[in-house]
């Protein structure tokens, strides 16, 4: 099951239901019950719509073509991730707001899988990309694709960076981008995939912001590590152990962690530091992990 929408309320969140179900699609409300006992908690923020996962892109895409409703409503943002979009699908020179696609990237980023790649992280790209626009060539393009870099992120997958980037040409493309510029943000997006430092100026900017996370105070950074085991506790320890140092140790051994001169001046020596104390956590005791 994964979540399509996120509901301003229940009657919302049924009007949503009945919609689907018009469209042959069934789908049940989690958090519908919650309105009267949450404290300070915003009810609606809780109530939401899910559906099979091989409903999930029909679902949407009915949901994105109703014309009165919207999967998310603009007030209930934050609003540095409504700037965002508009900002990015705007300098894309795709047609319309392009605000079915966005909903649709906020609901995947918010599924139940997710303990890192979630909206916070998200969110910490972007605001960090605000602060670094004035280094890219292309800003627009980076900025969308730090929204469509993960996507897809199913946990046993080896292709979601692949995934995430044909997302990404799908939603440019219906929106009428030049092919050029989808072309340019499916091979940003694949950079994430970290398997070497990338070439071009906007990816080595676009990694550098993925990467941000390593050269994060101690205590982020030793939360981070935590969430990451969460997302991957189907490996058993030992592999996951051995894995992740490897990992880890690829970025240490690079003659500099970060690939612009901004994030080496302000990332670099922290990220050193972090990565060496996870190395020594990780390291094997006796030869057993």
């Amino acid at each position: 099951m994964k979540q399509v929408y996120n509901a301003a309320n229940p009657i919302d969140a049924q009007l949503v239901v009945d919609l689907l179900a018009s469209a042959g699609i069934g789908a049940f409300i989690q958090g519908q019950f919650l309105s009267g006992g949450v404290g300070e908690l915003p009810a609606g923020e809780m109530v939401r719509v899910w559906v099979a996962d091989e409903d999930v892109e029909t679902a949407l895409a009915c949901i994105a073509d109703r014309g009165v409703h919207r999967p998310l409503h603009d007030d209930a943002l934050d609003p540095a991730l409504v700037r965002s979009w508009t900002r990015a699908w705007a300098g894309l020179g795709a047609r319309g707001d392009g605000i079915g696609w966005r909903d649709r990237l906020l609901a995947a980023w918010s599924e139940p899988q997710r303990q890192y790649h979630t909206l916070r992280h998200l969110s910490d790209c972007l605001a960090l990309f605000e602060s670094t626009m004035h280094l890219a060539a292309r800003p627009a393009e980076i900025e969308a694709a730090l929204w469509f870099h993960d996507a897809v992120y199913e946990l046993k997958a080896k292709d979601n960076e692949a995934r995430s980037a044909d997302w990404a040409e799908k939603a440019l493309l219906e929106a009428g981008v030049a092919s050029d510029v989808r072309a340019r943000v499916h091979e940003l997006i694949l950079a994430t995939c970290h398997a070497a430092q990338p070439t071009s100026a906007d990816a080595r900017l676009l990694v550098d912001i993925d990467l941000s996370i390593l050269g994060a105070d101690p205590e982020r950074f030793d939360e981070y590590e935590v969430q990451v085991r969460q997302e991957y506790a189907w490996v058993p320890r030992p592999i996951f152990r051995r894995k992740r140092r490897e990992l880890l140790m690829g970025f240490l051994a690079r003659p500099t962690i970060y690939g612009t001169p901004w994030f080496q001046e302000r990332f670099d020596a922290a990220a050193r530091v972090n990565l060496q104390r996870s190395v020594a956590r990780l390291r094997p005791w006796l030869g057993i992990f």
